[in-house]
């Protein structure tokens, strides 16, 4: 028979370095979750992408047991990695913080392909496109 599903917890958690501290301690704490087998299976699965933020959404249940499930790092971190910035811009309509090629958008859109709403490459490739706009980059080769 399944287990009962008390609630869900999303959270965004650098790989491979969970630990009790907020915002994961209170996060789980108050769910009833035992936040230290938590932090060891998620260190133990997210060990080959230390350092990246990863998004988890953790299915809590009634018997106080739980599973999750890593997704992909967001668009926003994917870009700032493959452009080497450090941030966005406050003002992107009017301040460019740099240019972003076709070929990233698309390395993105692929990498990011299992968690998008869409069905084919070239929707997830207008959504990236639209992220890296929203964060102050101008789109090279890419007319939508």
């Amino acid at each position: 028979m399944a287990k009962e599903i008390q609630t869900f917890i999303k959270l965004q958690v650098k790989g491979g370095q969970a630990n009790p501290a907020p915002p994961i301690g209170p996060a789980l704490g108050s769910k009833g979750v035992n936040i230290m087998e938590f932090c060891k299976r998620f260190n133990a699965v997210s060990q080959d992408r230390i350092g990246k933020v990863l998004p988890v959404v953790i299915t809590v249940y009634t018997d106080k047991s739980f599973d999750f499930i890593v997704k992909t790092p967001p668009v926003h971190a994917l870009l700032m990695e493959y452009t080497k910035k450090t941030a966005g811009s406050a003002e992107p309509n009017r301040k460019k913080v740099g240019t972003v090629s076709k070929d990233i958008i698309e390395k993105i859109a692929k990498e990011k392909m299992p968690d998008l709403n869409c069905f084919t490459l070239e929707s997830a490739m207008s959504m990236v496109a639209g992220s890296a706009k929203s964060a102050g980059f101008n789109v090279e080769g890419y007319s939508k």
